[in-house]
Order: structure tokens, then sequence, then C-alpha cells
């Protein structure tokens, strides 16, 4: 009862911010920038002023699914975005080309944040056998793995999905500190908007900052249930 009063808090939390970052870009959408440059000028021109020359920008499909891929060196911008000459599409632009920039100067948390991807994915594909034994009962999952054992194989899933969280949180604000800088330095955002451009990326990192807690509440609680079991 009380994990899934842990998972429904937290999940509510997180419509709850979803919810206002949707709002945000839309209002912040409606404000156009000084120098009208899209989303996609302005992924260009901060990765030209920064030397970086080998990452391609790329329009995706869908809402606030911006994002940068390391391993085919692209910054991905939803249409939205991509052609938006908005403050809302230029403080996602340049917070995705932050990302670039931590690639190209080998950021640490970034990565580190890369190195965890297989094993929290090899973590993910252990717990879906876990909790597909435990929906099939407690009996089934027992003659195959003791309960104790599945507790200290959860514990340790949930804490590689939780470190993978709070490293993401250092990754994520220093992509926007260094979007939010380039915008100021080259006068893509002025006085009146800079503050905009900065709220948008502080509700987008609200929701990352969510997810950390709430995988930290749920090892907790996994925890205190390996602890209570060797009782």
């Amino acid at each position: 009862m009380l994990l899934w009063i842990i998972f429904g808090f937290f999940f509510i939390l997180s419509l709850i911010a979803g919810s206002r970052l949707k709002a945000k870009f839309r209002e912040y959408s409606k404000i156009p920038l000084a120098n009208r440059m899209s989303g996609y000028e302005i992924a260009k021109k901060m990765l030209s002023d920064n030397g970086i020359f080998d990452v391609s920008v790329t329009s995706v499909k869908g809402q606030l699914t911006d994002h940068y891929n390391p391993a085919n060196k692209t910054v991905n911008l939803s249409p939205e975005v991509y052609n938006g000459r908005s403050v809302a599409a230029a403080a996602v632009a340049a917070h995705e080309v932050g990302h670039a920039l931590q690639h190209a100067q080998s950021y640490a948390w970034l990565k580190l944040r890369s190195t965890l991807v297989p094993i929290q994915n090899v973590s993910a594909t252990i717990m879906n056998v876990i909790f597909i034994g435990m929906f099939f009962g407690s009996y089934l999952l027992g003659n195959i793995v003791p309960i104790q054992t599945a507790l200290i194989i959860i514990v340790a899933c949930y804490a590689v999905f939780t470190l993978f969280a709070f490293i993401t949180l250092p990754v994520e604000f220093d992509a926007s500190s260094r979007g939010l800088a380039w915008l100021t330095n080259r006068g893509v955002t002025t006085f009146d908007t800079h503050d905009k451009a900065k709220n948008a990326l502080r509700w987008a990192a609200s929701t990352y900052v969510i997810a950390a807690i709430g995988s930290l509440a749920t090892l907790l609680y996994y925890v205190s249930l390996l602890i209570g079991s060797r009782d």
C-alpha cells in the first residue's frame, strides 16, 4: 500500500510539473524574439560560435521531444522549436545545444551518465522479470528466486536508477546554464525575455528533480522491506 502511495504521489507531482511546463511553453511561444531567429538558426549559430561543426540539427516529430543524441551527434528539435521564433523555442534549442557542448568538452557528469546507460538498461530488464514474477504471485517467484534475494536485486536495480536520476540533474542544469549564458551574450534574449527563457527551463528541470526524488523514495521503501525481511 505504501508503495502505491509513493508512486501515486510522485505521479501526481509529475503530472503537475508536466502540465505547468506545457503551459509555460505555450505562453512563451507567443513571445517573439527581437531578432526573429528560429530554433534551428539559434542551434546552428550556437554550435558555430563554440567551434562545433560535426553536429547536425534535425527536426523530430512530437511535442517537447527535443533531445541531443551523442551517438550520432544530432540536436533533435520538435517542430515548434525547430521552426519557432519565440522565447520558448530559443530556450529549448540553446539547452539542447548545451548538451552538445558538454559532449564536445567531455563534461564529466555527462560521461558518467553515458557510462551508466547500458547498466540501467540491464537493470530495467531484470526488474521487469522480477515484477512479472510478482504479478503472477509470490509463490511462483519464491520457487524461482527467494523473496529476500529478489528484494536484494530490486534494491540494487533501484540504486542504479536513483544514481542515474541524480547524475542527470547536474547534466540538465549545466546545459541550461550554458544555453542561457549564450542567449544573453549574443543578445538573442533581452532583459525582458531572459527571465522567461530561464523560467521555461526551470520548469523543464523540475520534472527531472521530481523523478530523482521519486526514485530515491522508492529505493528507500525497498531497502526498508529488505531490512524487515531479515528481522
